[in-house]
């Protein structure tokens, strides 16, 4: 059983910066994915094919930065220039490389507001 554990999260400025963790999978595929109030989940960033590739959106391409430590079963996501609209909880998700189950964390919530 995959038990995905985030942290990070928390009150910044607008223009401020965080860094998101995710510990507990080794799984290749793994991604952070957002979801603010009224709104569907939707994805941050994302490695994909075993790892190989990495997917933005493009709300956040050149701000956010998606990296793992493989040694630590952790991912990150390093959070810069945030604006009011990034605001949501955001969880990691990792995918087993055969089954292609999706394992979802419970989330942790980045508010951005002065």
């Amino acid at each position: 059983q995959v038990q995905l554990v985030e942290s990070g999260g928390g009150l910044v400025q607008p223009g401020g910066s965080l860094r998101l963790s995710c510990t507990g999978s080794e799984y290749t595929d793994m991604g952070w994915y957002r979801q603010a109030p009224g709104k569907e989940r939707e994805l941050v960033a994302a490695f994909t094919n075993a790892g190989n590739t990495v997917n933005y959106a493009d709300s956040v391409k050149g701000r956010f930065t998606i990296s793992r430590d493989n040694a630590k079963n952790t991912m990150y996501l390093q959070m810069n220039s945030l604006k009011p609209e990034d605001t949501a909880v955001y969880f990691c998700k990792v995918t087993h490389p055969w089954t292609k189950r999706d394992y979802w964390g419970r989330g942790t919530q980045v508010t951005v507001s002065s």
